[in-house]
């Protein structure tokens, strides 16, 4: 299968720029998977598509403002750095720009010195660099690793699940950094808290999940008033999720790593709701790839926590979910790929066609569909 097999139309003006208000107001495609028909409604509707004793999965990461713009110490040019995942106490996994002046070695100082970061190694399969980050608690500006107030391995085991902790680094990060909204869109968001999930907890993502930005308080209270359990898990979006796919084929593709959680709990809500009848349905395609990583070929789900790179795409079997509420995304896209698996390619391609012309708005901030 070609990566072109996944391609369509896009008019640059149906990319939407700002969110719509109030969240539960966007428009919802409704699309029936067993006659192809579909539905055009609003968001504030999908209350009538959950039944009483289905299980409504949400990916409870919450976006870092992880976009941080500084200067490279020794020749003031401008750099910008993108946290992708955190490894340990101080280093991260990022994307950085301009590459070919940030080589290992380079310290890079943000907020006149409040923060600075070095340069410690290429990782060539994303791209990117591990960065080591300096700051002092008692307000004082670093001026070497060896002024961090955490040493370089403390508290570490492996990948931190997200900025963890109210430390000095995290209230830095808060001060200096930014949402780090997809480079489609140009609007200025005034409000970060349009760029988060209402439930949004566990910190970690560089990006959001953003088929969860529909969804009000009131709605969810609906939602349980209905009969139906919400089931949170969390994945800390990364460059797995939104990595552009650059091969031709398909099945060449590797996806980046992402952190994921799914505790006792969850599983035995999912699994007991499962063998009564209900149906477990996903806000999102990174809470599909939570639960299909953990999924067995029965369909059981299992606790687990760890690193996924998860590819699904069409030909790949869904285990354990039933429906999936999801955005429009990209052309060529990982994320089209999934949807694609849940309804086949040429369904796929047609909704998307149909959205075009009936001009729905397209991306992280755009219209939402339900599969069912």
């Amino acid at each position: 299968m070609r990566t072109a097999d996944f391609d369509y139309f896009l008019p640059e003006e149906l990319i939407a720029q700002t969110p719509v208000e109030p969240r539960d107001h966007s428009r919802l495609m409704v699309v029936h998977r067993g006659d192809g028909t579909r539905k055009h409604k609003h968001f504030y509707d999908i209350i009538d598509y959950l039944n009483p004793g289905d299980a409504l999965v949400i990916n409870e990461t919450k976006v870092i403002p992880a976009r941080l713009l500084g200067v490279k110490e020794d020749t003031g040019v401008p750099v910008e750095i993108l946290l992708l995942r955190r490894e340990n106490a101080t280093d991260w996994e990022a994307l950085v720009k301009p590459g070919r002046r940030l080589k290992p070695g380079a310290v890079c100082s943000f907020g006149d010195g409040l923060l600075k970061c070095e340069i410690m190694r290429s990782v060539p399969e994303i791209g990117g660099r591990i960065v080591r980050f300096m700051w002092d608690q008692v307000g004082q500006r670093p001026t070497s690793p060896s002024d961090c107030v955490q040493s370089p391995g403390e508290a570490s085991t492996g990948h931190v699940p997200g900025v963890a902790g109210n430390g000095v680094f995290e209230e830095i990060l808060d001060k200096l950094g930014e949402m780090p909204l997809p480079p489609y869109i140009h609007e200025k968001l005034e409000d970060r808290g349009r760029y988060q999930t209402v439930y949004a907890k566990n910190e970690g993502s560089a990006a959001a999940p953003t088929a969860g930005l529909h969804f009000t308080p009131e709605l969810l209270e609906k939602v349980k008033q209905k009969g139906v359990t919400i089931v949170p898990v969390t994945l800390h979006v990364g460059l797995g999720t939104f990595r552009p796919v650059t091969v031709e084929d398909v099945d060449t593709h590797v996806m980046h790593s992402e952190y994921y959680q799914v505790t006792q709990e969850a599983a035995d809500t999912l699994n007991s709701i499962r063998a009564r009848g209900g149906r477990i349905i996903c806000v999102g395609t990174t809470s599909v790839r939570t639960l299909e990583t953990v999924a067995t070929e029965d369909g059981i789900v299992h606790p687990g926590a760890g690193d996924t790179a998860i590819f699904i795409y069409p030909g790949k079997k869904i285990k354990a979910v039933d429906a999936l509420i999801t955005n429009f995304h990209l052309p060529q896209s990982t994320l089209l790929m999934l949807v694609s698996t849940f309804m086949g390619r040429e369904t796929a391609l047609d909704v998307y066609r149909e959205a075009v012309e009936e001009k729905y708005r397209f991306f992280s901030f755009g219209d939402a569909m339900f599969i069912e």
